[in-house]
């Protein structure tokens, strides 16, 4: 079974493509303009926090990732491309424009050693955790 994320304003931005432009020709032009949420993947290693987020078809110099007060936010602007004329198009699913996405990371990561990857549609943000928080393994002595 999968999940799908529920966005309870995703019908608002379609209702102009379905009343067919009575709201006039602002309202004309695909969904370039509404906020999207790329999903991401967050898991833990022994040694780091990991972070995955699907960004298909984007630029890195179009990404901004933060990190400030343990809480790290993705940013970006994924543009509408305008290879062909948008009457022309019969369906446009994919998500255009800006978003911003913050998560909120425990106070055991490293700011300062923290390395992002964009490849292959993939940003990849690994946090480092601070060595005093890294589990240690204590020896038992026999007596």
């Amino acid at each position: 079974m999968s999940l799908i994320r529920w966005d309870p304003f995703r019908e608002f931005n379609t209702l102009p493509a379905r009343f067919g432009g009575l709201f006039g020709k602002e309202w004309d032009a695909p969904m370039n303009a509404t906020a999207w949420n790329p999903p991401v993947d967050i898991f833990e290693t022994d040694n780091h926090l990991v972070i995955k987020a699907e960004l298909p078809g984007m630029d890195a110099k179009n990404l901004e990732v933060k990190l400030e007060n343990n809480v790290l936010t993705l940013r970006g602007d994924r543009k509408f491309e305008k290879e062909t004329k948008e009457e022309n198009y019969y369906r446009v699913e994919r998500e255009y424009g800006t978003f911003f996405r913050s998560v909120m990371l425990p106070a055991a990561v490293d700011a300062e050693k923290v390395n992002a990857e964009y490849k292959d549609g993939i940003l990849k943000i690994v946090l480092p955790k601070r060595a005093e928080t890294k589990p240690k393994s204590i020896h038992v002595a026999a007596a």
